[in-house]
């Protein structure tokens, strides 16, 4: 039986020959990884790129198309985790950082494409007045919570189940909780090296579901200085928030005196102003991060001016704020480039591709006989291996089959597809329709399908 012929149902069965497949053509991937062991704890520097039996190592991308060490190719659906919005090696952020290069990356000291970056961002996003940057989306978290903590001098924090918000302690708790995990609004610590303290301070709360929430924050608005939601969680998988629920929650903030933050480290994509802009909310603070990097290290945060103020250096009693590559300039000539090539324009035909890949794979895995159902919105997707709704987490937690996922991705790599292994896909500027039908064709090999398209 070959990967092409294989269902759902059977890639469990099929799985050690997928894997074969699988390691006959990456045996310098293989070798690479046998060397990493000896270096880096589990052979790697970031958890999300590990997946048995060994990772696929890349010598070099271009457009949406990607090139291992042994020399296959594969549309590229997961775009760096979502943040490659324009592929790899755009000739102009290219044409852009080795201009910023020649004159130097860091220089201790403050320069104008800091600015320009700034400026882009205020005039897309309502609700920023002011931004601050730093090198990652975690580190945007961590600054956007320690401002609602500052500003209101409250110490709590309400963030959802199952919404991942970086490595910051206080985001890591019930990102990925076990079966048996209470009720709301406990959180849990989500592993090892994670103060016990977090469970008092970080609360949690269904996503989705606006009457747990709303006595939550109504019970703690005396100790809650935010909740932060991500407009759609991305690496739960996809799962949009309603209007409802997103509008009340900005209502019952706001009745509460309680800041309301966005992640939209992700999300900022589907909209020129981002996902608040597609809901129709204002947040009080907003993070960023991926795509406005232009393929470099990134985050930030940003919102009202009288938040970000505490972090002006000429008070007597700012919250501090420094890092040594924070605003660096090869960092901010890349993003501001990015963020040009980003027009409304462009986010309508990426977001079209999305439609065009979810409405795809369910097509092609129907077609085979295989329950899928694709999430997201816009330019982002995930495949869920269920037609049952998926509203929140547990929804998505009922439908897992890790097995049958791990599987399932070597299959995808050996048809040419490179996509999270948990089921995440993202189109980029890069792509065509033509670019879009070649994933879903994959797919459909890869499940099994008799259709291509």
């Amino acid at each position: 039986m070959t990967t092409a012929t294989l269902g759902v149902e059977a890639i469990g069965s099929a799985s050690a020959a997928i894997e074969a497949q699988y390691r006959a053509r990456t045996r310098s991937s293989r070798m690479l990884y046998e060397r990493a062991v000896h270096a880096l704890p589990g052979g790697s520097t970031r958890a999300a790129t590990f997946y048995p039996p060994y990772p696929v190592y890349m010598a070099r991308g271009a457009g949406c198309r990607l090139h291992d060490v042994d020399g296959n190719e594969y549309v590229d659906c997961l775009n760096n985790y979502t943040s490659l919005i324009h592929g790899h090696a755009h000739p102009r952020i290219v044409a852009a950082l080795a201009d910023q290069i020649a004159r130097g990356t860091a220089h201790g000291a403050p320069v104008e494409a800091e600015i320009a970056l700034a400026e882009a961002l205020t005039s897309r996003i309502a609700s920023v007045d002011q931004v601050r940057f730093t090198n990652s989306g975690t580190e945007g978290v961590m600054c956007a919570i320690r401002a609602a903590r500052a500003f209101t001098g409250r110490s709590k924090v309400l963030k959802m189940e199952g919404g991942y918000h970086g490595t910051y302690d206080a985001a890591e708790v019930s990102v990925d909780p076990r079966s048996d995990a209470p009720e709301w609004p406990a959180g849990r610590p989500d592993g090892p090296g994670l103060s016990p303290g977090l469970s008092g301070e970080v609360l949690v709360t269904p996503f989705n579901d606006l009457e747990v929430a709303t006595a939550v924050i109504d019970r703690s608005r005396r100790d809650l200085a935010a909740v932060i939601v991500e407009p759609m969680m991305l690496a739960t998988g996809a799962i949009p928030a309603t209007d409802a629920f997103i509008r009340g929650l900005r209502a019952v903030t706001q009745e509460a005196g309680v800041l309301l933050i966005f992640d939209e480290v992700v999300t900022l994509r589907l909209s020129y102003g981002g996902g608040q802009e597609h809901y129709g909310v204002r947040p009080d603070l907003t993070t960023f991060g991926k795509i406005i990097g232009g393929g470099l290290p990134i985050g930030g945060f940003g919102g009202r001016e009288e938040i970000m103020a505490l972090f002006d250096a000429r008070r007597p009693d700012p919250v501090m704020l420094s890092g040594t590559f924070n605003g660096n300039a090869a960092t901010m000539a890349a993003g501001r480039v990015a963020l040009d090539l980003l027009t409304a324009e462009e986010i309508a035909r990426i977001n079209e591709l999305g439609d065009r890949l979810r409405t795809g794979l369910e097509r092609v895995a129907d077609d085979a006989g295989v329950p899928v159902r694709a999430t997201g919105m816009g330019s982002l997707c995930h495949v869920h291996l269920t037609r049952d709704p998926v509203h929140n987490y547990r929804d998505v937690a009922r439908a897992r089959q890790p097995a049958i996922m791990s599987s399932l991705h070597l299959a995808l790599l050996n048809h040419g597809v490179f996509a999270a292994s948990r089921g995440t896909y993202s189109t980029s500027t890069a792509m065509t329709e033509a670019d879009v039908d070649a994933v879903v064709a994959g797919f459909g090999a890869a499940v099994g399908s008799r259709g291509t398209t």
